[in-house]
């Protein structure tokens, strides 16, 4: 077993301390354990250049061949990505500052893109797929108030590497370095995720699920809050609701007691993020899109003179 902990808020702070605590718990099942903090790191920000999705819908069709991010002899994340694909586990802790996941770790997730696994596999770049499992944890200073976007803005970064996410926290009022020294109950929750990390790389891939509280979130596929209404998708299909972090679909029903619930329907996953068949419909998408987009480039540039030429003054 390896596991990874991924650390982005200050050294010796609580999402390290957290983090530590958890990988402590799968060093005693026997697992080898590495821990980076973000900060020991140099991370480009996504250019939005699209040249790995364009690499990869040229691959889809037939033709070219896939070079990975344009950026990745520039920094450190090529080699960072390619030990996460090594590994049975991730753990993650990341600090909220303002309802969100820090600056710092979304800098980083969001270039995961270029290292799609799914699409790595099916090239063959990667040989195996390690079928990592997830735990997150989520720090801030206030409640759960102020931390509304955090654990579901870390789930949302986790379809790309494949990971199941099988247990997350969020470790509440914990304002200055070191204050999650004063709960010793999420100390404990943090050494619970390990042991339930450890658990879930010992069940056979098929039978794995969550195993985290059964009543957090809303969605009971990937235990997220965030519920919305949902929209047409590029192909027609629509959800009454939908999940904002994993895209299942159903409907909000009042049970006996006067709780809603998302009740899943029938054909609810059929765009569940968590499933490389699903992410490989929305490659499709991009696909379609840019083909429509090459098909009117004499419309673009006709319009594009007038934005190009407006110049504002800058500060």
């Amino acid at each position: 077993m390896k596991v990874l902990g991924i650390v982005a808020g200050r050294h010796n702070g609580n999402s390290e301390i957290l983090v530590k605590e958890a990988l402590l718990a799968c060093q005693e099942a026997g697992a080898e354990c590495k821990l980076i903090n973000l900060f020991d790191y140099h991370i480009e920000h996504c250019t939005g250049c699209e040249s790995c999705t364009m690499q990869m819908g040229d691959v889809a069709m037939g033709k070219g061949t896939y070079k990975g991010c344009v950026l990745k002899d520039k920094d450190d994340m090529d080699r960072i990505v390619n030990e996460m694909q090594t590994c049975n586990g991730i753990i993650v802790g990341v600090p909220t500052y303002d309802l969100t996941p820090s600056s710092l770790y979304l800098k980083f997730a969001q270039r995961f893109l270029a290292y799609e696994l799914s699409f790595r596999l099916e090239i063959g770049e990667v040989k195996e797929d390690p079928h990592m499992v997830g735990g997150l944890i989520a720090v801030g200073g206030s409640c759960h108030d102020w931390q509304t976007l955090a654990l579901e803005g870390m789930g949302a970064t986790m379809f790309t590497q494949s990971i199941s996410v099988v247990d997350q926290m969020m470790a509440t009022r914990n304002g200055r370095p070191g204050n999650v020294l004063l709960r010793d109950e999420q100390i404990q929750r943090a050494h619970k995720m390990g042991e339930n990390i450890v658990k879930a790389i010992q069940t056979p891939v098929e039978e794995r699920g969550w195993l985290g509280d059964p009543d957090m979130g809303m969605c009971p596929r990937c235990h997220s809050s965030l519920i919305y209404k949902g929209d047409v998708h590029w192909d027609g299909i629509q959800f009454p609701f939908e999940c904002a972090v994993c895209g299942a679909g159903g409907d909000l029903v009042k049970d006996e007691n006067g709780e809603y619930r998302f009740v899943l329907a029938e054909n609810g996953l059929i765009r569940d993020r968590n499933v490389n068949a699903a992410r490989a419909e929305h490659l499709n998408e991009i696909i379609k899109t840019r083909i429509e987009f090459m098909q009117n480039m004499d419309t673009v540039k006709e319009k594009y003179a007038k934005y190009k030429n407006l110049k504002f003054p800058a500060i």
